[in-house]
């Protein structure tokens, strides 16, 4: 196996879906939603991350979902936004279907997060064991995604992620526990040549470039992607002060995305700024509402979208 190539630097969005009346996948939004983010800079989008409702989809679902981003993209004169895919199951079989699933669908990278259903027995060695057998048998490049959310608490520390990064076909990671500090020893440790590591939340976007990352995959840009394309360019830049700026915009207005409750909220905001999709949410999960929360920076967010 040769050594793969990691996706290229910049913002990348775990992109929301949405579901009609009878919680089927409502296609037109979903098109609308993925060509907004691309006519917003964004390097890629990831069909399938927690903020896709991954864990909510059938297989089939799962790859039709991947397929019509990538004709929409293609269709559109976006052929270079990357897509990643969300191949993340309960069992190494399962998962490793979802990576086979994901390439034919026109995913170019998988990002694989760590089962959790079975947390005691989920050791370092079953961790890695796990991950390289993925590696091993998927036709496309494979990324760590560490998110103890979503993952009853585990989280992967730099040991075993920089060890996992040694693999020829895992070229990367998301990590949305935010940890600067596991970041920075990743970035020092591994060649961004060979490993990119993302931090998973908007809030730490500017302290995460300064620390070497890659970018960021983060949920916030499903709102805003022209602002974190223009943080990302005017630190890309040396424009260090004004993207600070924007970075405290960002990092009051993810905060309170997630008191919002997070992809209930993204909807919600999507629906009434943009002028599509609706707040419809797959159970257990619960619509957001925009109405009894405060929501002033996130306003003030749009307002800066809608003016670049």
């Amino acid at each position: 196996m040769t050594n793969s190539v990691p996706p290229p630097s910049g913002v990348y969005v775990p992109a929301v879906l949405f579901f009609d009346e009878n919680e089927e996948l409502d296609i037109p939004p979903i098109k609308s939603h993925v060509l907004r983010l691309a006519q917003g800079g964004v390097t890629g989008i990831l069909v399938q991350g927690s903020n896709g409702e991954a864990q909510h989809l059938s297989h089939d679902e799962r790859k039709e979902t991947i397929r019509v981003t990538r004709q929409t993209l293609d269709e559109n004169g976006f052929s270079q936004v990357v897509i990643i895919a969300g191949t993340g199951g309960q069992s190494t079989r399962e998962t490793k279907k979802l990576c086979k699933d994901a390439a034919e669908a026109g995913a170019a990278f998988c990002l694989v997060l760590t089962p959790g259903l079975w947390p005691p027995q989920m050791t370092p060695e079953r961790i890695l064991q796990f991950h390289r057998e993925v590696a091993d048998a998927s036709p496309i490049p494979t990324m760590v995604y560490n998110f103890p959310v979503v993952t009853a608490g585990l989280n992967l520390d730099s040991d075993i992620i920089g060890a996992l990064a040694q693999h020829p076909n895992i070229v990367g990671t998301k990590l949305s526990c935010g940890m600067i500090g596991k970041l920075q020893r990743l970035t020092s440790s591994v060649p961004a040549s060979k490993f990119a590591t993302f931090p998973g939340v908007s809030d730490v976007f500017l302290p995460g470039l300064v620390c070497g990352s890659a970018g960021l995959i983060g949920a916030l840009p499903n709102i805003a992607p022209k602002a974190h394309t223009e943080l990302y360019r005017l630190y890309k830049a040396g424009k260090l002060e004004e993207a600070q700026k924007i970075q405290a915009l960002l990092s009051n207005a993810d905060w309170e995305l997630g008191k919002l409750g997070s992809i209930g909220g993204i909807k919600a905001m999507v629906a009434k700024h943009f002028g599509y999709g609706n707040t419809l949410v797959r159970g257990p999960l619960a619509s957001a509402d925009v109405q009894n929360t405060s929501i002033g920076k996130l306003e003030e967010l749009i307002a800066f979208e809608k003016s670049l």
